[in-house]
């Protein structure tokens, strides 16, 4: 019985790791069938995160599941319907030192929160990658291009986590997934400098 709920587990990691790699290849290509590999990613990382202890990883993935839902909307032009696609767009470095300052206090808090109640294990690092996530899979909706360069941190962080509680193909997974993320953001940033070329090219008409 073991064995069998030990294969029946990992089957699910697999399953995971599959569909959130096709996840960011997707938002890599600005494809919305993104949000759906998301989804189903999410639902069953929910219940494998609770079962490895992580309490705030698990917590997550049901605002993963809300975003997934957001973000397929929002790409697809949102309330106004519309019919060009949703740009890729950039914030000013204002922006991000409030956004980075916000996530670090978060995580402070959260931390001393879980160390005071006992729940979790590393509970300032799983803190971290949640609250990181958090911010991120939001610019991921937003198509802000620099949500690449937050996953680095997140990612990286989030290995090792994974590594701790034994998840070793999810933590495969998120070594892929650095490696994609470098990709993902050279190609944002070359569609970013196309858009604001054409939008300022002299009109012919």
């Amino acid at each position: 019985a073991t064995i069998a709920g030990w294969l029946a587990l990992h089957g699910w990691e697999a399953a995971a790791v599959v569909l959130g790699l096709a996840y960011l290849l997707l938002a890599m290509r600005e494809s919305t069938w993104c949000w759906h590999a998301a989804f189903l990613s999410t639902l069953i990382y929910l219940f494998l995160f609770w079962h490895a202890e992580l309490p705030m990883e698990s917590g997550l993935q049901l605002y993963y599941l809300g975003m997934a839902v957001y973000g397929w909307w929002h790409w697809r032009g949102g309330a106004a319907g519309a019919e060009e696609p949703l740009p890729v767009r950039t914030w000013p470095w204002r922006a991000h030192v409030l956004a980075i300052a916000a996530v670090l206090a978060a995580s402070l808090g959260t931390g001393v929160l879980l160390t005071h109640i006992g729940l979790g294990r590393l509970p300032y690092l799983d803190a971290f990658t949640t609250w990181g996530a958090v911010l991120t899979t939001w610019m991921v909706t937003q198509k802000l291009l620099e949500n690449w360069l937050y996953w680095l941190v997140v990612d990286s962080a989030s290995l090792y986590l994974y590594l701790d509680r034994g998840l070793h193909l999810t933590a495969l997974l998120f070594v892929v997934y650095l490696v994609i993320v470098v990709f993902g953001y050279f190609q944002w940033r070359r569609h970013y400098r196309e858009q604001h070329a054409a939008s300022h090219a002299p009109s012919t008409g």
